[in-house]
């Protein structure tokens, strides 16, 4: 393989995307931590298994996308491997089952190690292969739900509610209220990632049918629901602060704020798509960012005794 295949297939894993799988894995295995309970084995195998399932949703969303013809020379992202013709087709079908099968043994060595009765191995099986169905009909088949404008509530389960609530679990087998609050809010900012994408995809998605969210709602209330995201996870962070984390390191997330609230200012006055191309990553960033200040806070008041 030469350098220029290597760097399409680097691109078409989409590494600016892989903070926010790193994000919900880091919230929920620094809260197991916070409540008593924590395993560094799992946390890595957690985390190297979202991270292959987010390649796994970035190689069928390629590949989805050229099958349908929605990747057209109007597009206004990066072009990807498949477009410039470097990957063909059938490579990166091939990548993708390759991938699909590389998720698929960590995940059950995650399952394997972290379970502790029978029907916690037969419920995270099951989530297993719901989260891998999920990310490859996001764009393939009949009617992938990507066309439809429900990827928004896709990743706000997937790397919301099972991401940090899944890793939780895993590592203190029982699910708490307050761990749903602060996966929500990480699904939020991951969901806000997917609508800058979105966004800035606007105008060729609605020529080729795909039918997003941002589509279906239209440039100005897309970016109001943008500001919305973002608003509604701070609210949770605080809130979660508040009521059950009251210590002064649960205010760090605070820090990242200023610059979550510039953001939502840059995306809600940007007037040209082109404009949101390198928000895409910003936002990736800051969730990542913000869920590594609230689990560093979480450490902090537990005296990072391992």
């Amino acid at each position: 393989m030469d350098k220029t295949s290597l760097k399409m297939w680097l691109e078409t894993a989409r590494p600016k995307t892989l903070p926010l799988a790193l994000a919900s894995i880091v919230s929920g295995s620094a809260l197991a931590k916070w409540n008593g309970s924590f395993s560094l084995p799992i946390l890595l195998l957690s985390i190297l298994t979202a991270l292959l399932l987010q390649v796994v949703s970035n190689f069928a969303n390629d590949y989805g996308d050229h099958l349908k013809g929605s990747d057209t020379a109007d597009r206004i992202g990066p072009l990807r491997g498949i477009q410039h013709g470097v990957i063909s087709p059938k490579q990166l079908k091939a990548g993708l089952i390759l991938v699909i099968l590389a998720t698929l043994c960590c995940g059950s060595a995650l399952i394997l190690l972290a379970t502790e009765s029978w029907q916690d191995l037969i419920a995270f099986a099951v989530l297993g292969v719901v989260a891998v169905l999920a990310s490859i009909t996001y764009t393939i088949g009949r009617k992938p739900y990507g066309y439809l404008g429900l990827g928004d509530i896709s990743v706000l389960i997937f790397f919301g509610w099972l991401g940090v609530g899944g890793s939780y679990y895993l590592q203190i087998h029982r699910i708490d209220f307050p761990v749903l609050m602060v996966a929500t809010a990480c699904g939020l900012l991951a969901t806000a990632v997917l609508n800058i994408n979105n966004l800035r995809d606007i105008e060729q998605d609605r020529k080729v049918g795909k039918n997003t969210l941002a589509v279906r709602l239209g440039d100005k209330p897309a970016k109001i629901y943008h500001c919305w995201l973002l608003a509604c996870a701070m609210v949770l962070y605080l809130v979660f602060t508040l009521l059950y984390f009251p210590h002064w390191s649960g205010l760090l997330p605070i820090l990242a704020f200023p610059l979550l609230i510039k953001h939502a200012w840059m995306v809600f006055h940007a007037e040209q798509p082109q404009q949101l191309r390198p928000m895409l990553a910003q936002m990736s960033l800051l969730a990542l960012s913000v869920n590594l200040l609230f689990s560093t806070g979480l450490l902090l008041s537990s005296g990072f005794n391992w």
